[in-house]
């Protein structure tokens, strides 16, 4: 028996709400997931499947949480805060410790530092304390020369640059996400969940690959030592898998900035949203300028790390190079391990938002985002 579909699309984006029951459709029965879009500050796709689930569901959504990391970090870079070219041990002294004094703000948010773990790993209670982490990772020798290349720092890129926020303003960047952006917004996406909004969440379901998904899977092992193992922290001894991140609730109460938030599709879309436009009849948080400079490319190519082709700006993927050629230039977000993807195209004035509850293979944003940001950017174009 198919899955209702539920919530509302404006018109013109009719298609988006045809789209979204086809990939319903096709999944497996115990699917949940959301998704939203806002285009010129308006809300115009609202839809979501799925037992226990409504708009207002939280999901884990992995690296997804970068986009409000460095959403952050961009507000500060704005009020002259921070200095892109300033070196990050200007701020935090111990981190110029193994030859890393010289690199900038601006190399760091472009996974260029080459800081992409420890040797040793870090403890599942260590991966909750971006604190901890940041302290870790301060003495830690890089893996590759500092602006030699570029590598996804996966699970660290959060308490690097929250380590360079707090330094400069003695507030925690989850604190300030609070402030300046999730609260006056109203915004489903918590960097730090209450316990009273505890309700709200559900839990992460592990991938459940078909036969031929788990074949490929086998045929392509990678070895504990590898930089990718250590950047996803797979080397430490006893390593938890990705699943169990957001299934902690202590890693949900700190929101740790590379991987901890929880977030609806309506939370992921309404941040940026409100990012580059109108939204509430408030002004945009991020002016022309400093949006232009985040969704800039500043590594491109071959990434260390993934062993793939990726573009990344300022902590923010390049959403049109990386994900979808379609969007408009600039274009800039993050995905998430589970399969979430947000993002937004400033050129199209548009804004989207896509969570799921089961991880879809093969990690990272899930293959159904193509179809989706296809049909509602196409609807978003077509508006007069």
């Amino acid at each position: 028996m198919a899955q209702e579909i539920h919530g509302t699309v404006a018109e013109g984006f009719e298609a988006v709400r045809e789209e979204f029951a086809a990939v319903v459709a096709a999944e497996r029965p115990d699917y949940a997931g959301q998704l939203s879009a806002y285009v010129r500050g308006r809300r115009v796709v609202d839809l979501w499947a799925g037992a226990d689930t409504d708009g207002d569901t939280l999901f884990g959504v992995f690296s997804s949480t970068k986009g409000a990391a460095h959403l952050v970090v961009a507000l500060l870079v704005q009020d002259d805060t921070l200095e892109l070219d300033r070196e990050v041990a200007h701020h935090w002294p111990e981190f110029a410790a193994e030859g890393k004094g010289a690199v900038t703000l601006r190399e760091l948010l472009a996974h260029r530092a080459g800081v992409i773990g420890t040797d040793e790993g870090f403890t599942f209670d260590e991966l909750a304390d971006d604190r901890v982490v940041a302290e870790r990772l301060a003495t830690q020798r890089p893996f590759w020369r500092p602006g030699a290349a570029f590598g996804y720092h996966a699970l660290v890129i959060g308490a690097l640059t929250g380590e360079v926020v707090r330094r400069a303003t003695g507030r925690t960047l989850q604190e300030l996400y609070e402030e300046r952006v999730r609260a006056p917004y109203g915004l489903g996406f918590h960097l730090g969940l209450p316990e009273s909004e505890e309700p709200r969440y559900r839990s992460v379901l592990p991938m459940a690959p078909t036969p031929p998904e788990q074949a490929l899977l086998d045929a392509t092992p990678r070895g504990p030592h590898t930089l990718a193992a250590i950047a996803f922290n797979e080397h430490a001894p006893g390593a938890a898998s990705l699943v169990e991140l957001p299934n902690s609730r202590a890693v949900r109460a700190k929101g740790p900035a590379s991987a901890g938030g929880v977030a609806s599709a309506r939370g992921l879309a309404g941040m940026y949203a409100a990012a580059i436009g109108r939204v509430d009849g408030r002004e945009p948080l991020l002016k022309p300028d400093t949006i232009a400079e985040v969704g800039r490319i500043h590594s491109v190519g071959h990434d260390l790390i993934a062993r793939a082709h990726k573009a990344y700006g300022l902590g923010f993927q390049a959403t049109a190079d990386m994900w979808h050629p379609f969007l408009g230039a600039g274009s800039f977000g993050h995905s998430g391990a589970g399969g979430s993807q947000a993002f937004a195209d400033p050129r199209a004035a548009l804004a989207y938002g896509y969570t799921r509850r089961r991880i879809a293979f093969p990690g990272g944003a899930a293959p159904e985002n193509q179809r989706l940001v296809l049909t509602v950017h196409d609807a978003a174009l077509a508006r007069p």
